[in-house]
């Protein structure tokens, strides 16, 4: 048997968040963040993107084109659903709300046939239900679904959010001429939107763009997002998910407090699969932000992504981020540190066949040597809760973890 143990540097950086379940992934800035009081804890909410692309066509798909119609709806059920209850408080429009041009003060503008009252009819309504809303720009001459980007118009578009009543931007990173441009459009936004005089959260594509040029400057970035984002796109597929949790071990001596976009609720993964990325995300302090139908999402799929015990993870207070720490025989051991001296674990499964597999860990070794000492009450609280009791800190801790699937547990002192 192989052991390799790996970086327990609490600076880790996770990028996730929920699709539906897709959760989708990005960073969560926490007291080291763009200090304007707001993301204090990951966001939660909904976003369009994964589920519903840049679908235009109201004509033939009148119930998933990104349209006005769409984002009322999503808000009336994210109300009469129990997911506002839940934390879910943002309603996110992602790419492909504009119309194709500025309008002739060259300000943006909402397509008009699919978002006939506008936006800020829409944030209104939005509000109306104790909600926030979230909008889509892009750092460049265009967005990446081609519409008009914000380069030459960032104080522009950054006062038009906030006449319109927007809490949130994602501001994407596509057709920029140079990293430099990148760079300094990010910052400038900041500004601008600080200027405006509204809370909005700013929510940067930066790290995931610059990446490909040289390693990302998060002094900087932390500096002026409130959350960032280090990783593609999530998808409705076990794969990506995957090459999330993959590329965020790999480089987790490197990430500093990020974490980001996910999937649960949709089609591509498995009920283990959507048990990993809950647990996963919430381990992370990943944004979770879903992209599913919430008008046909499962039962099972709603009470994972509702569950208060793993949310709780989540947004716990200390806002530190977990890390992989072990790794051998095809099980990873994951940990985060949470208020109140107490601790969050996952055990995850990297086997995709074959039955349940056994596990056992010297509790001694869990959260940093410390979490059990001199002994822990120990709750599992995935895939199914369940009082496992009070454990000394000579004992060893007994688990059995379904192919691709996650246990989530939670120590108390």
């Amino acid at each position: 048997m192989t052991m390799e143990l790996l970086s327990t540097d609490p600076r880790l950086v996770s990028e996730l968040a929920l699709r539906p379940l897709t959760l989708v992934f990005w960073s969560i800035l926490g007291a080291k963040a763009l200090d304007n009081g707001l993301a204090r804890t990951p966001t939660m909410g909904w976003l369009h993107w994964e589920r519903f692309m840049c679908n235009l066509d109201c004509q033939e798909e009148p119930d998933a084109c990104i349209s006005e119609q769409l984002f009322m709806q999503m808000a009336d059920l994210m109300v009469s659903d129990g997911w506002k209850d839940a934390g879910y408080e943002y309603l996110c429009i992602d790419d492909c709300w504009m119309a194709p041009e500025r309008d002739s003060k060259g300000l943006l503008q909402a397509d008009p046939q699919r978002f006939p009252s506008g936006i800020q009819h829409l944030a209104n309504y939005v509000h109306s239900k104790g909600l926030k809303l979230g909008i889509y720009a892009d750092v460049g001459n265009k967005t990446c679904a081609g519409f008009p980007g914000s380069f030459g118009y960032y104080d522009i578009d950054a006062q038009t959010f906030a006449d319109w009543g927007v809490d949130l931007l994602k501001f994407d990173g596509c057709h920029c001429d140079s990293v430099t441009s990148l760079a300094d459009g990010y910052k400038y936004m900041s500004l601008a939107l600080n200027r405006t005089g509204r809370s909005i959260v700013y929510s940067c594509e930066w790290p995931l763009y610059m990446r490909p040029f040289h390693k990302p400057n998060y002094t900087d970035i932390q500096y002026y997002c409130n959350q960032w984002r280090n990783f593609d796109d999530v998808y409705d597929s076990w794969e990506s998910i995957k090459n999330i949790l993959a590329w965020t071990t790999t480089n987790q001596k490197e990430i500093v407090e990020v974490a980001g976009p996910g999937v649960i609720g949709n089609f591509g993964l498995s009920w283990d699969q959507q048990v990993t990325q809950m647990a996963l995300w919430a381990i992370m302090a990943a944004p979770l932000l879903m992209s599913n139908d919430l008008r046909q999402i499962s039962s099972q799929a709603k009470a994972l992504l509702q569950n208060e015990d793993v949310i709780a993870i989540n947004q716990d207070p200390l806002g530190k981020q977990g890390y992989c720490f072990r790794k051998e025989n095809n099980i990873e051991v994951w940990e985060r540190p949470l208020s109140n001296l107490a601790w969050a674990v996952a055990v995850r499964n990297l086997q995709e066949i074959g039955g349940p597999r056994p596990y056992t860990i010297q509790v001694a070794s869990l959260g940093q040597g410390i979490a059990c000492n001199p002994g822990c009450i120990i709750t599992q609280l995935l895939p199914v809760k369940v009082q496992l009791g009070f454990y000394g800190w000579t004992l060893t801790l007994k688990t059995r973890i379904n192919p691709s699937g996650t246990v989530l547990l939670r120590l108390e002192s």
